[in-house]
């Protein structure tokens, strides 16, 4: 199995490049906040030798409630992660949510982010691979393994090789999410780097009525069993406060805990490549 190597700013994901992560709060709740956490990313990338890639949402267009926190929308949210970029050197993701959004997030973005509930919308897949930056489609959860490949042909008909895949639970209704870990080595059979979602895959989709719930005492377990079954990255949304979150906090990580969880999986991937 040949997977290609997709670079996002300095980090190399996929080949024989070492597990990489994705990490950041669900959703820009305000500009201190958002620099204080990556900030104390950088240091924790920096301090373990980790490739990390700062994630946060300008908005989050698919939320369970129309009164739900949905952030600070896309011209605030792109000088907010402008600033991350610039002031911690870590490169920066966020998700568009239409063809119009495209063009100011690729100025600011290393990589564009399909959001699960978009990851067959023709016009924005394309469009956002035509963008020339790196492209993360998160795999819907109403879909399996195998229908990601017309997904992937879709990018690369634009030319860009610099497509990743995220596997991020199936849903079965009932406010749960399965995960099945051999879409790891099925979706990597495609070619593309495959990232695994750690914290929405815990998620309990409208779970509290108004909003998602989640179950964070699963992320790590999940985690272990992504990276031994070979995935290239692991995405994991962190806050200082989960429970005081503004969105997602159920199934949101203490940033506290997060260089325990990365350092112990950094160990696993070594051991699992080494075999």
């Amino acid at each position: 199995m040949i997977v290609r190597e997709v670079t996002i700013g300095s980090i190399k994901i996929g080949g024989s490049n070492p597990l990489a992560f994705i990490a950041g709060p669900c959703v820009i709740e305000d500009e201190q906040s958002t620099l204080k956490t990556a900030e104390r990313l950088k240091v924790i990338s920096e301090q373990h030798g980790i490739p990390l890639i700062f994630k946060s949402s300008y908005d989050k267009a698919n939320r369970s409630s129309v009164t739900s926190f949905r952030g600070p929308g896309i011209d605030r949210g792109l000088k907010i992660l402008e600033r991350v970029k610039s002031e911690t050197g870590l490169p920066v993701l966020s998700d568009i949510h239409s063809v119009e959004e495209i063009a100011s997030a690729a100025e600011v973005l290393d990589m564009i982010q399909i959001p699960a509930f978009l990851s067959r919308q023709t016009d924005i897949i394309v469009e956002a691979a035509r963008a020339g930056k790196p492209v993360n489609i998160k795999k819907g959860q109403f879909l399996a393994p195998a229908d990601v490949k017309n997904i992937i042909d879709k990018a690369l008909s634009t030319g860009n090789q610099d497509i990743t895949v995220t596997e991020r639970g199936v849903s079965f209704g009932y406010n749960n999410l399965v995960v099945d870990m051999r879409s790891i080595p099925i979706m990597q059979g495609f070619g593309c780097p495959v990232i695994y979602d750690a914290t929405h895959s815990v998620q309990l989709p409208g779970g509290q009525g108004t909003c998602s719930g989640g179950q964070r005492e699963f992320i790590e377990p999940l985690s272990r069993a992504a990276v031994a079954a070979g995935c290239d990255a692991v995405f994991t949304e962190v806050h200082e406060n989960p429970d005081k979150a503004l969105c997602d906090g159920p199934n949101m990580l203490h940033l506290d805990t997060y260089p325990v969880l990365a350092k112990r999986l950094m160990k696993l991937s070594q051991m699992v490549k080494g075999w």
